[in-house]
Order: structure tokens, then C-alpha cells, then sequence
């Protein structure tokens, strides 16, 4: 573990704590989890060798992770924005989208979350990953890439197949 971070458990429920950065995370009975006081880690064991305990035991080490990793440092998600005449901006606590229908698509940013928009970017940060990850694919749900011109609302590290539009042929005469 690293410095200043802090692993407390009670019952079932593991508590990650650095500064004002604080996760909770409640695990199954399949598993138990203790710490280990010698080495300063946190060790993750399965009560029997079933499918589902083998299956939690991963998921559950794997969670513990990157909590640590999210209250040391931040997990982040950009999407960039495409289209013509598009536009995105934070007001308060949600996210305002116009991209190209009749109204515009509001989302509310949980308060846990931390939301820029700098030109056509949108940048998605903070310490619990699977949230960053959730309001990312919320914010692109609300117009998916296209694969023929491309717009839409996409991850910057996404590679979009464009496609090829339908080929005249002739142009009618015959």
C-alpha cells in the first residue's frame, strides 16, 4: 500500500481513505478479506474453491485495487464531441449536451465526480473508477459515433471504422 493511505475493514465492508478521498466497497461472503500487518497489503481469500468463490476472489482483489489506486491518484475518461454546430458545457452540477437534437440532453455529474469541458473535449475524473467509467458511456449514450461521417461523441482513445456511403452507379442512365 502506499503512503497516507489508509485500509480499514469492518465486517464486510473495506474502507479506503488518503485526505478527503474516501471509498467504501462492501464484499461477499464468498470471500474474506483481512490485512496483512507484516507487509502492508491487503490479502483477499476464498472460503472454498467453488466456482462462484474463485470468481468473486478476482473481482474482489481487483476492486480493492484500484480503490487504492483511485484515492493516490485519479482515474479519468475524455470523450471528445463531433459534429457541426455542437456543443457541450458544465452548468453547476450537469452537463449540458447539444448535439444536433430538438432539445438539449442534460446530465446531472455525481457529486463525487469532477466534470471539464475545454473546447469539444470532455474530460472525466475522480477516484472511483467504475463510477468515471459509467458517466463516460452515460455521456456518449447520448449520441453514439456514426460510422459514416463520423460525428458524434466518442472516447479520444477510440478508434472509429468509417464506413463507405453507397457508390452511384451511373447516375440513372442506362
Amino acid at each position: 500500500m502506499p503512503n497516507g493511505v489508509n485500509v480499514s475493514l469492518s465486517g464486510r465492508e473495506v474502507v479506503v481513505q488518503n485526505g478527503q478521498k474516501r471509498l467504501t466497497f462492501t464484499h461477499r461472503s464468498d470471500v474474506s478479506v483481512r490485512l496483512d500487518d507484516e507487509s502492508k497489503s491487503v490479502v483477499v481469500e476464498r472460503r472454498d474453491n467453488s466456482r462462484t468463490a474463485r470468481a468473486l476472489h478476482g473481482t474482489t482483489r481487483s476492486i480493492i485495487a484500484n480503490m487504492i489506486a483511485g484515492v493516490v491518484k485519479e482515474f479519468s475518461k475524455e470523450l471528445e464531441v463531433n459534429g457541426v454546430g455542437w456543443t457541450a458545457k458544465v452548468q453547476g452540477n450537469r452537463l449540458s449536451l447539444n448535439v444536433g437534437y430538438a432539445d438539449v440532453r442534460e446530465l446531472v455529474v455525481p457529486a463525487e465526480l469532477t466534470v471539464a469541458v475545454e473546447r469539444m473535449r470532455i474530460s472525466v475524473s475522480g477516484a472511483d473508477k467504475q463510477k468515471v467509467g459509467q458517466f463516460a458511456a452515460d455521456v456518449r449514450r447520448q449520441r453514439p459515433p456514426e460510422p459514416y461521417n463520423g460525428k458524434g461523441i466518442r472516447y479520444s482513445d477510440e478508434r472509429l471504422v468509417r464506413k463507405q456511403g453507397k457508390a452511384f452507379a451511373a447516375g440513372g442512365a442506362s
